[in-house]
């Protein structure tokens, strides 16, 4: 009889640990959302508005720099296409930040082979004007061997070709050259920093974009040559030692405030749980910001205004972000992620688009184990788009990080970024350059994955990130 109430007593407790402890139950998508999904992905493909919308912005708008009239002109843009798409809900959120600036810039080569090179002040830079014998490296890895003091009085040029790949990853080393180049230059005791521009175009065209400088240093005038400019220095330097002017006119200039515009399509069931799909709004200011990331802002919000145009929305909220300042060091991403900490758990999951408008060749999330199910389910709706499936590889959109790394779930459509680095951050950034299909595949992509997730039975794995242990 004992052994018998102690058997009992053993599966009880058995039983109870098993409900604390029990996985959680397995997200599915119901058959007739998979259905509607059908018809949205057709009804997608067959819309010009994503197209439009990206026209809309960078005709009306044009560049956006972060903190400038442009940019605030592009929020009040976005609000108002926003409220003009039907979205059930729009607001704005604050983000403030340091200021930058860019006036002017220029860069000759002096003395016997006297010319002008094309150039952009990188972000971040201050002004003033260096004239100084320049000094050339292959790589990163090669300036940061140079010996202590060995560029002093001099100018500093990095030559590094970056490499062209469907998914950018030629973009890390490439784009290491721009954010640590200029603070290892300043190492070395060089008065100026000139590199290659991270692109891997051949047009007359340098790629801007943001630099650090390390704490304690006196920053230098940097700037990007166009790819044509560098290689021309690069033969001018095996003739013979070259000087050269550099001139910005450009630096920081107080702090401004921008802000995240978001939209949502309010769910039927679940409105306080969220899907986010989104882009960044803000651009650099040499061209019109039409793939980095006007057709991002095109895509998201025509692909929330399409699922808002259904019979019946899905039982999630759909939330569209339009970021604020992504381009010098996501700043709308990092308020966002702040702002809303504490409702980490009703964003069920969420993807960015910033790589441009190619078409996008591969999907995957970083859904556990429970909801592998649903993630392969998106996926079958998304292959007749020529998207595979690829679990586990890829990672988040930029201005998501933040908020992944506090433990949100995110989606990766990966877009083809074979010429996306001819492009980015360029003065040939611009709507012309823009594949009205293959936006419409974007955001057939897009909406096909909102719209599945929001109306998922079951949750994508988002929860708070384990605190890291003590050292």
């Amino acid at each position: 009889m004992r052994a018998s109430m102690w058997a009992t007593a053993g599966l009880c407790a058995g039983l109870m640990m098993g409900t604390v402890q029990a996985a959680p139950r397995e997200t599915r998508i119901p058959d007739a959302a998979l259905q509607t999904a059908a018809q949205l992905r057709e009804k997608a493909l067959e819309s010009e508005l994503g197209y439009r919308i990206t026209e809309s912005l960078t005709t009306e708008v044009g560049p956006r720099l972060a903190g400038s009239e442009a940019d605030a002109r592009a929020v009040k843009w976005a609000e108002a296409k926003f409220r003009e798409l039907g979205y059930d809900k729009v607001w704005l959120e604050p983000v403030t930040f340091p200021k930058w600036e860019r006036r002017s810039e220029s860069a000759q080569v002096l003395g016997a082979n006297a010319q002008p090179l094309t150039v952009s002040a990188l972000g971040g830079s201050p002004g003033g004007t260096v004239e100084a014998e320049v000094v050339r490296f292959a790589d990163l890895a090669a300036l940061e061997a140079a010996p202590a003091s060995s560029l002093a009085g001099k100018i500093a040029f990095v030559d590094y070709e970056m490499k062209r790949a469907r998914d950018g990853s030629g973009y890390g080393p490439g784009s290491r050259v721009r954010s640590r180049g200029p603070s290892t230059a300043i190492g070395k005791g060089a008065i100026g920093f000139l590199m290659r521009s991270a692109g891997t175009d051949s047009h007359r065209n340098p790629h801007t974009g943001i630099t650090r400088f390390d704490e304690g240093l006196m920053p230098i005038p940097s700037a990007a040559l166009s790819v044509p400019d560098a290689q021309q220095l690069t033969r001018l330097l095996a003739l013979r030692p070259q000087r050269v002017r550099l001139s910005i006119d450009a630096g920081w200039n107080g702090t401004a405030t921008s802000h995240n515009v978001i939209g949502e399509i309010t769910g039927r069931s679940k409105p306080k749980e969220v899907v986010v799909i989104g882009g960044h709004l803000d651009s650099w200011d040499l061209g019109t910001g039409a793939v980095d990331d006007g057709a991002g802002i095109g895509i998201t919000m025509a692909a929330g205004a399409l699922i808002g145009q259904l019979p019946k929305p899905p039982a999630r909220t759909v939330r569209v972000i339009a970021y604020a300042n992504e381009e010098q060091g996501l700043h709308g991403g990092k308020a966002y992620a702040e702002k809303h900490a504490g409702d980490l758990t009703r964003h069920q999951i969420a993807a960015e688009s910033d790589f441009g408008a190619g078409r996008i060749y591969a999907f995957a999330t970083s859904a556990p184990e429970h909801a592998k199910a649903a993630e392969a389910q998106i996926a079958q709706a998304l292959a007749p788009l020529g998207i595979e499936h690829t679990p586990g590889k890829g990672g988040p959109g930029p201005d998501l990080g933040p908020f992944v790394e506090k433990g949100m779930a995110w989606a990766n459509l990966r877009q083809d970024g074979t010429d996306y680095f001819d492009l980015h951050h360029t003065p040939d950034d611009t709507f012309d350059k823009i594949d009205p299909q293959a936006v419409a595949q974007n955001v057939a992509a897009y909406a096909v994955f909102a719209y599945l997730a929001a109306a998922a039975e079951g949750d994508f794995g988002s929860a708070p990130t384990a605190a890291a242990p003590a050292k």
